[in-house]
């Protein structure tokens, strides 16, 4: 049975959506093309009508994903540096910490994503500088965005890291700390 194209991208849209939240979850490259297709309901075979290869898959994962972050939002509006500072609070909680799957797509994929081919590396960097220029705009200082952006992203990741919430809730506290000081340092 020949499916419709209309029937081919709402897979394919499936099939975007479940491999960015099991690679969030669980790794990318640990989960097999059998285990990406059985997500959504269908077998293996399915996958190549959709992508040529696991790798093409994983470069569109990681442009939806990083076009749907948290962090995007910032980066496709003009924010003040208040808006910034909220947002960034809210980024540096608990609730996103314990929120992998529907969070920042950087701390659980960033290994992932610096160890892939360079078409996957290249859609972040993209995304990173476009990021990054929208901050420096906002900050009107170069440096401090990327530091904002690393501090942010490695805060979560070392939070992830971590076994107890106390001492998540320490390196939290302490990045959410020294975010609201670089802002208002920097007025």
């Amino acid at each position: 049975m020949r499916y419709t194209n209309e029937h081919k991208q709402q897979t394919r849209e499936r099939l975007l959506a479940s491999s960015g939240a099991l690679a969030k979850r669980g790794g990318f490259a640990s989960t097999g093309v059998a285990g990406l297709m059985k997500a959504i309901g269908l077998t293996g075979g399915a996958f190549y009508n959709h992508f040529p290869s696991k790798d093409d898959l994983f470069t569109e994962v990681v442009r939806q994903e990083l076009c749907n972050s948290p962090l995007a939002r910032l980066a496709n509006q003009e924010a003040s540096r208040e808006r910034l500072g909220r947002c960034l609070q809210q980024y540096l909680s608990l609730a996103h910490l314990h929120n992998a799957e529907g969070g920042c797509p950087l701390p659980p994929l960033g290994v992932e994503i610096a160890r892939a081919q360079a078409s996957v590396r290249a859609v972040a960097e993209h995304w990173l500088v476009e990021l990054h220029r929208a901050w420096s705009a906002t900050l009107e200082d170069d440096e401090l965005a990327w530091v904002l952006i690393s501090q942010c992203v490695g805060a979560l990741l070392v939070g992830r890291m971590l076994a107890t919430e106390r001492v998540q809730s320490q390196v939290l506290d302490a990045s959410r700390h020294f975010v609201q000081k670089a802002l208002h340092e920097a007025d």
